[in-house]
């Protein structure tokens, strides 16, 4: 930083002029990219998904909790883990606020893991999180939808991740789908997104992009694992690549 150019305000306006019509630009393609979204072909869903709710059994229709719009943030819980992933924590940790003006605009919110309920709700209380989130354990759909996949799977390479552009590494992998209900009470799902795809949603990047230093992700991983943390645990660095807490000093083998 120290290093940075320092200039007159006569010669900082018409830079920052020249890059807010790229910023212009963005929006625009991003408005575009939107509108394509929307018209996006949808798929008719079929199979009979029952999650375990805070309520007892739920079916896919009634995460709609009466709107017609449902949201699924794809957590990174596997039933072995005995907490949630902290990619998926960094993300769960900027919705609570836009809750009540999804669901005043027909729209349902819900994460759903792989976790046992009971694990689930430990940690959620841990959190302090008070969005909806259901188990997907015993079903299949976190394989149908592409977040979760096999050991076999994974150990033979098989498993393609974001639409076959990425191989998964770990069983357990993040997304946000989206489904639609009409008034016959069918589900449709309309679209997903995973990897970066929900980026959008995490206010934290938005404010640091603006900053001098930006992200700053310039650890081993140059990505989020270099520095989020569980909002309860800061100060413990001892993170793999796959956002996982270990013990002791990580090995290459371990980051990479």
């Amino acid at each position: 930083m120290a290093d940075h150019a320092v200039v007159s305000r006569e010669e900082w306006v018409p830079a920052r002029k020249e890059l807010l019509e790229k910023e212009k630009h963005l929006t625009r393609l991003r408005d575009e990219l939107s509108r394509r979204r929307r018209e996006l072909p949808w798929v008719k869903v079929e199979t009979p998904y029952v999650f375990d709710g805070p309520k007892g059994k739920e079916t896919l229709a009634d995460l709609f909790a009466g709107r017609s719009q449902l949201i699924v943030h794809h957590f990174m819980f596997s039933p072995d883990w005995e907490e949630g992933c902290i990619g998926c924590s960094f993300h769960s940790d900027h919705v609570d606020g836009a809750l009540v003006h999804l669901e005043n605009r027909d729209v349902s919110f819900v994460r759903v893991s792989r976790a046992p309920l009971a694990k689930i709700q430990a940690f959620n209380t841990r959190m302090g999180w008070r969005a909806k989130w259901v188990s997907s354990f015993g079903t299949s759909f976190n394989h149908d939808y592409h977040v979760s996949f096999t050991k076999d799977e994974v150990a033979n390479g098989e498993p393609s991740y974001n639409f076959g552009t990425g191989k998964a590494a770990i069983e357990e992998l993040s997304g946000v789908s989206v489904f639609a209900k009409d008034e016959a009470g069918d589900v449709f799902h309309t679209y997903s997104s995973f990897a970066r795809g929900d980026e959008g949603a995490l206010g934290t990047y938005f404010y640091l992009d603006l900053t001098p230093k930006g992200r700053n992700e310039t650890g081993p991983y140059h990505n989020l694992m270099d520095w989020a943390r569980h909002h309860d645990r800061y100060g413990e660095d001892l993170v793999d690549v796959m956002g996982l807490y270990r013990t002791g000093k990580l090995s290459y083998e371990a980051r990479t």
